[in-house]
């Protein structure tokens, strides 16, 4: 087993070995589970062949995180981190088609929770890393990989912490490859775009509060706590914040004119996106902020008025909006209600250009010519939000060579979620060519 083969030989293998592993994250430090297993996981498939591996916990017992750095020919250049979180939103068995930890390899898939966010990357880190030092293949310059924990909640006792805590794991890295990107969309006849993450709106998670009198059920009551805060929520829910097009969105754009003939004009662009089809969700977010409301908290009994009222807000902000969507937000909200944030977590922009996005590009075209990788923008957020803080110019870029008719946006903390085997094993040759020439 040489060469690329013996990477794609242990890709399934390991993407279904790190699904049965079970990392649900349900926000609660006291009920995650699994990271520990997982990082012990990950250690061991990169000791045993020969990587001088560091495990640490990231500011809580069992957040475990595991970090290696494989030397590059020139040790002059700038270092290139590649990251992926071992952490997975919690499944309800009952939902699923499989059990969602099983990793069950069936009908051409690997299924399980994890299986595109992103224990697929995760294993083919893992095979491409075990096949370089297996065979002695010495990339460019150093690449450092990290397998961190926490990410589906924001990264505090992950890539937060490690980058307030422990700076010196990424000495010398100035680029950063993580998810959600270089996943495959098909235009026509079998022309294919792949997607390179190159910015990501912001995360704000606010709590409101409101204070009223409280009373009794049955009185008149004019000074009511959830009240105020229900008609806040309703304000912030039903309010449309202003389009914007930020510069990655335009790079999208133009791209996408460019391949497919659509025109995207500003007057109707909602309308014009749902041309693209499933794609139109995730792009259609990147153009304005929203503000979902997502929980409500208050009394304790049905005929008691509480004194106080809690809503949470699911904020989502685009790169330059910040300053302008709080004065929005404060107007919506009024003088009744205050908020604080739960979690603040920054917008990222990296411009689409330079070597390493070249090396990107020319990897996929080796192993699908004729392909084309565009830039866009993710609604959600990644650890790059953190390692940004150290200066690095971070990218999305987790190959999948997708079937035509797969709906891969809803597989993420969707029920069955799965990654197609072939898409796999594409994807590790790609992320193979693209290290060795970073």
């Amino acid at each position: 087993m040489t060469g690329q083969n013996s990477a794609v030989d242990e890709v399934v293998r390991i993407t279904s070995d790190l699904i049965r592993i079970d990392t649900s994250n349900t926000g609660d430090p006291d009920t995650v589970v699994g990271e520990r297993e997982a990082a012990e996981y990950v250690a061991a498939e990169l000791t045993e062949v020969g990587y001088d591996v560091e495990m640490l916990d990231s500011g809580a017992p069992g957040r475990s995180n595991v970090f290696c750095r494989l030397p590059g020919a020139d040790p002059s250049r700038d270092a290139l981190l590649l990251h992926g979180h071992l952490d997975v939103v919690p499944a309800e068995p009952s939902e699923w088609s499989v059990h969602p930890f099983s990793g069950a390899v069936q009908d051409g898939y690997v299924w399980g929770r994890g299986a595109v966010d992103m224990k697929d990357m995760v294993a083919m880190t893992i095979a491409v890393a075990r096949r370089f030092k297996r065979e002695g293949v010495v990339p460019p310059r150093d690449i450092v990989f990290a397998f961190v924990a926490d990410e589906e909640a924001g990264g505090k006792y992950g890539a937060q912490w490690l980058v307030e805590n422990r700076p010196d794991l990424f000495a010398g890295c100035t680029e950063a490859v993580g998810e959600v990107g270089g996943f495959s969309l098909t235009l026509g006849e079998d022309r294919r775009v792949y997607l390179i993450e190159a910015a990501e709106k912001g995360i704000a998670w606010m709590r409101l509060h409101a204070r009223g009198r409280p009373g009794h059920g049955s009185f008149l009551h004019d000074d009511n706590a959830v009240t105020r805060v229900a008609e806040a929520v309703a304000r912030l829910g039903n309010h449309t914040f202003p389009l914007v097009l930020t510069d990655t969105v335009r790079a999208f754009l133009a791209e996408m004119r460019e391949i497919t003939g659509l025109e995207f004009p500003e007057d109707d662009l909602e309308g014009s996106l749902a041309k693209l089809g499933p794609l139109a969700r995730i792009v259609g977010a990147t153009v304005r902020d929203t503000a979902n409301p997502t929980m409500l908290r208050a009394g304790y009994k049905a005929n008691v008025i509480p004194s106080t009222a809690e809503a949470v807000v699911d904020c989502r902000v685009l790169p330059g909006r910040q300053e302008a969507f709080l004065r929005e937000v404060d107007e919506l909200l009024g003088p009744d209600v205050t908020r604080e944030w739960v979690t603040e977590l920054p917008p990222v922009e990296t411009p689409f250009e330079g070597p390493l996005v070249e090396a990107m590009a020319a990897a996929l075209q080796t192993e699908d010519p004729g392909s084309r990788a565009i830039p866009y923008m993710l609604s959600g957020g990644t650890d790059a939000k953190s390692f940004q803080r150290l200066g690095m110019r971070c990218y999305g870029f987790a190959p999948l060579r997708l079937p035509p008719d797969l709906d891969f946006a809803s597989l993420f903390h969707g029920i069955d979620e799965r990654v197609p085997i072939d898409a796999l094993e594409f994807g590790t040759r790609v992320l193979d060519t693209f290290l060795q020439n970073s």
